[in-house]
């Protein structure tokens, strides 16, 4: 990510600067209208760089060169236009752990490296609509919020069940499950703190890094 900046960038230099860069464009549904798609790709850049309450609905739609009052013909608040981010970044997430190729692998240490190898590549690939999934939650209204807090529940529950599945059948030493858990959520949640797409490793270098030390924590 770009930097601390002391001044507020504008909605042009939010369009343009090449660290705000990620794959978040692919996530969006296809049955939002392209105008949709293009509003939430704007608003995530905006919320990575300024903050949501830094953001307005000015910036999100000058970004892709529309007037304020377009974003409300598909959102009816900047905070909806959050949760829809927020929303969709924690759901493909969980539907890349969760998909049937891993919970088919039958070995607990290769079941485990591959769920923390997937968590920690996604968040590279799309670290910065992860940066804003991360730093703006609280800005979500209390209903909205309880909707995240239920689909990380749901992520904790993978990572936790990959780790326990190992302790059950020896394959791993005698661990507190929910700290170890915790502490490999955190190696795939951290790097949207620090990740650039010119940086020295790669999506995949990174996840099979962090896979090696999430089983170096359980064996």
């Amino acid at each position: 990510m770009a930097k601390p900046r002391q001044a507020r960038l504008t909605a042009e230099e939010v369009g343009l600067l090449p660290e705000l860069d990620d794959e978040s464009p692919t996530l969006w549904s296809n049955q939002l209208h392209d105008v949709a798609r293009g509003l939430l790709t704007s608003a995530v850049r905006c919320f990575a760089s300024n903050g949501f309450h830094g953001t307005t609905t000015r910036d999100i739609a000058s970004v892709v060169g529309l007037s304020p009052a377009a974003m409300y013909v598909y959102f009816p608040s900047k905070e909806r236009v959050l949760f829809e981010v927020i929303r969709t970044g924690h759901e493909r997430v969980l539907e890349h752990i969760r998909e049937p190729e891993v919970e088919q692998i039958e070995s607990s240490a290769d079941r485990l490296a591959e769920v923390v190898a997937r968590y920690t590549s996604w968040h590279a690939r799309h670290h910065v609509i992860a940066r804003v999934c991360q730093y703006d939650l609280a800005a979500l209204s209390v209903e909205h919020y309880q909707e995240i807090l239920d689909l990380r529940h749901q992520t904790n529950v993978v990572f936790r069940s990959a780790v326990q599945h190992g302790c059950d059948d020896g394959s791993f030493t005698d661990v507190d499950v929910n700290r170890i858990a915790r502490a490999m959520l955190s190696l795939g949640i951290d790097l949207v703190r620090w990740y650039r797409r010119d940086g020295a490793d790669t999506p995949d270098e990174l996840g099979c890094f962090n896979a090696e030390l999430a089983l170096k924590l359980v064996t």
